[in-house]
């Protein structure tokens, strides 16, 4: 099987693009490759802390590979990081990254050509489905996520901390991408076929941030 690395934000579109690449079986995942916002110990715009994205990870069984990401970071310096994480999993056999895309054709090539500079390639899974499919099929197949965050430019607040339902996707106005795939709202998979157990998580508080809501989660005490 051929070895990738798997971009993984944590979100609905990383969850589905990983079980069409394990579905595949045709490829064996080296580790998941999440940024984080070392200022705030969170997944980069999802706003997740960073211990829940490792308990998705080790409830997914597969190695997580944290790159930490100061707040302001230029892109030379994001780039910088990036391409040495990179060029250490290409020494490991690795030449191919897995990403969630679905549409976005700028954000695709970017990704294409800071990979080819490497001798890497992408993989998209999800290129081309229409978003309604992806998120219905996300729905039907028994994931469960809850909103993270919000852009109130296009989204009330009152959509941040919901679960991900058909009765969310009912209330979405019509300029909203069923799948957020315009950045209209991220989100946290917390259970699905993919996973051996649920991430169990409680709600914090709400708060805005650039134009964003933000809903904070919070790991689950354990007894």
């Amino acid at each position: 099987m051929e070895k990738v690395l798997f971009c993984w934000s944590g979100g609905k579109d990383s969850a589905m693009a990983l079980y069409e690449i394990q579905k595949a079986k045709r490829y064996e995942i080296v580790s998941l490759l999440t940024t984080i916002t070392e200022t705030y110990d969170r997944v980069s715009m999802h706003g997740v802390p960073r211990i829940l994205v490792e308990q998705q990870a080790q409830s997914l069984g597969l190695p997580l590979q944290e790159v930490f990401i100061p707040k302001d970071s230029s892109n030379e310096e994001y780039e910088s990081k990036m391409r040495a994480i990179l060029t250490r999993f290409k020494q490991k056999g690795v030449s191919q990254v897995v990403f969630g895309d679905v549409f976005l054709e700028d954000v695709r090539k970017y990704r294409e050509d800071n990979l080819l500079k490497l001798g890497m390639t992408g993989l998209f899974p999800l290129w081309g489905w229409h978003t309604a499919e992806i998120t219905r099929l996300f729905i039907a197949l028994g994931f469960q996520a809850i909103t993270t965050c919000v852009d109130v430019k296009v989204l009330d607040k009152g959509f941040v901390g919901r679960i991900l339902d058909e009765h969310f996707l009912t209330d979405l106005p019509l300029n909203v991408d069923p799948a957020g795939e315009n950045g209209e709202f991220h989100s946290f998979v917390f259970d699905g076929p993919i996973f051996k157990e649920r991430i169990n998580y409680t709600l914090g508080e709400q708060v805005l941030r650039d134009s964003f809501y933000f809903c904070d989660l919070l790991p689950a005490k354990t007894r």
